[in-house]
Parts: structure tokens; C-alpha cells; sequence
């Protein structure tokens, strides 16, 4: 599968690095606005094509699969140009700026039959399902309680103070706490409440969300979840039941999952297996799901998306968090 990726970041370095380790996924392709920084990139990481625009990546016909990781703010433009070309693509988190753009791309995709996922690397993930594994076997009894915290101190970069690239800790890592939640507890959501601490351009920099789920055992399951763009969190999950519980060690890439018995007792530690990055098993699942002919992927189904998108709308919209795309 050769992949082109939008986007000439951090994240589009890390994609490369992903990519460069598997032996059945090539990076063939890298596009920027700027061509010397296409070019740098591509020397960097022997990528065999540079291109200084992302409607010449879109165009190569020998793209498989694009993968969008420019600010959130771009990526509707973005996608919706590699859709009308027919284009394959693989979308960085948070998938869209808000609901209403999400809808639009997914229903593009749909009526063109093109494939399209949400690139939250987590979902995709194989501790994942161990950790359902241990959650439905019962080792820890009934959930009653999640707790979640993700924090990063990124200072004053653009994308997260400015609302024209849709800043603020919820889209950025907020949505990982909100998965985190979401990928072990489907049920539906009965209330959702939050609060924040804006930065003086008036985004979410720390913010804090209650959510109160029905429980599979008929019982009411609290979340409680933070997110900071301003703080190092300890980026520890808690799954706590009525005999035990689960503490994920680093939730948006986790390493280690220890499960403690009655009374917290030690139980044993699960480690992840070796990885190139975590990103390799979102590039892997594209793979599978495109030499089947599906038009999406298991792990990150669209309505999930869409499930999340609104959420995170409501979010927003509670703590006073506006975009100019809204």
C-alpha cells in the first residue's frame, strides 16, 4: 500500500518512521504547501515523491491512501478535495472542526463509495481488546467507575491557542479520553457535563468532563475525565469495579495494563508487544480493510466518529469554546 501523507509535521514525521518499518506499506509520497519543506521531508525520510501542493499529492495516481495530517482546521478541504478524486483516505484526530463538517465528509465518502477512517491510533491498538478481554471475563467485577487524565505542556503553539486552527485541549487530547471511555463502554450516554480553564484567546487549555453511562449490568457507570494542554499529566486510565481494577499506563498509546484484585491487590502487569510506533496497527487495519473492499474499518467505524464529533460539539458548546467554521 503506498501512502501520500498531507502534512509535514511531527505527526506526519512520526507516520514516516511508521510506514518506513513495514515491510507490506510504502511512504511514497509527501505533500506541503511549501515545496522545499516537501522536499527536506522527503530527504529525510526517502520518501520517492515531493510534492509543494496537496492537490499534486491528491492527483498521483499511484497513491493508495492519503493520509491527512495537517491542523484540524484543514483537514475538511483537505479530505473532501482526496474524496472528489476518489481517493482513499486515512484522517487525523479530532476527525473534523465539528459535527456538521464530519457529516458532510462522511456522506461524501458514502455516496462516492470511497474509504475513509479516523486515525485515533489508540482504537486500533491490540491491548484493546485484552483489556475488553479482562472487562467482560470479569476479573475486576462490575465497572463502576473510570477516571482518565491526559496532559502535555505545548506551551504557546499555534494550534492549540488559535480558534482558526481549532485549538484548545479537547480536540487535541480531550478526544482521547473521550475514546478511552468510549472503545470499552459503548452503552449510550445518559448526561455529560464539563468545565475548563481558558487561555486568553479564550480555548479549553484544561478541562474536565463527567460522563454517566448505563452500565451492562443495569447499574450507572461514572467517568470522570481531564485533559491539559498546559500541565504534564500522569496519562493514566482507571477502570475500577466491584473486585478490582484496571490501570492503563498511558492511554493514547498504552504500555502497560496492571490488574489489581480485591482490596488492590496485585494481580499481574500485561505489557504491549514491541512497536515501531504504535501508528504501524491504524496503517495495517487501512491495509486489510482496503484489499477486502470495505469502505471502512472496524476499529474506527464512522458512526463512531460522528458519535464523537458530537459529543464534542455539546462539549464546546458548554464551555464557551468557539470556532469561526461553527
Amino acid at each position: 500500500m503506498r501512502v501520500g501523507i498531507v502534512g509535514a509535521g511531527w505527526i506526519a514525521e512520526k507516520a514516516a518512521i511508521t510506514l518506513n518499518g513495514l515491510d507490506n506499506c510504502e511512504c511514497y509520497a509527501i505533500g506541503s504547501r511549501s515545496k522545499q519543506k516537501a522536499e527536506e521531508f522527503a530527504r529525510q525520510w526517502n520518501i520517492p515523491k515531493a510534492y509543494g501542493s496537496y492537490q499534486e499529492l491528491i492527483a498521483d495516481k499511484d497513491v493508495d491512501l492519503v493520509y491527512i495530517a495537517t491542523p484540524h482546521s484543514h483537514h475538511y478541504d483537505v479530505t473532501k478535495q482526496a474524496l472528489l478524486a476518489d481517493k482513499p483516505c486515512l484522517v487525523e484526530k479530532a476527525f473534523m472542526a465539528n459535527l456538521r463538517e464530519a457529516k458532510e465528509i462522511v456522506d461524501l465518502a458514502r455516496q462516492r463509495r470511497v474509504f475513509l477512517a479516523e486515525a485515533v491510533w489508540t482504537r486500533y491498538q491490540p491491548i484493546v481488546a485484552t483489556v475488553r478481554n479482562l472487562i467482560s471475563s470479569g476479573r475486576i467485577g462490575n465497572p463502576r467507575l473510570v477516571t482518565a487524565t491526559l496532559g502535555y505542556s505545548m506551551g504557546n503553539k499555534p494550534r492549540i491557542m488559535l480558534p482558526e486552527l481549532c485549538g484548545g485541549a479537547l480536540l487535541d487530547l480531550g478526544v482521547y479520553a473521550l475514546n478511552f471511555v468510549r472503545m470499552f463502554f459503548p452503552q449510550p450516554i445518559l448526561s455529560i457535563d464539563c468545565n475548563c480553564v481558558k487561555s486568553n484567546t479564550g480555548m479549553d487549555i484544561t478541562n474536565a468532563m463527567t460522563l454517566i453511562l448505563d452500565n451492562v449490568a443495569g447499574d450507572k457507570l461514572l467517568c470522570n475525565l481531564q485533559s491539559s494542554a498546559s500541565c504534564v499529566g500522569d496519562n493514566i486510565g482507571v477502570i475500577a469495579g466491584t473486585e478490582g481494577n484496571l490501570i492503563i499506563d498511558n492511554i493514547n498509546n498504552p504500555q502497560t495494563v496492571t490488574v489489581n484484585g480485591p482490596d488492590r491487590t496485585y494481580i499481574e502487569t500485561i505489557k504491549v508487544p514491541k512497536q515501531i510506533t504504535g501508528y504501524e496497527y491504524e496503517f495495517l487495519a487501512c491495509r486489510e480493510a482496503l484489499l477486502a473492499g470495505k469502505l471502512e474499518v472496524e476499529e474506527m467505524p464512522l458512526d463512531e466518529t460522528l458519535y464523537i464529533m458530537d459529543m464534542m460539539d455539546g462539549l464546546r458548546r458548554k464551555m464557551g469554546v468557539h470556532y469561526p467554521m461553527d
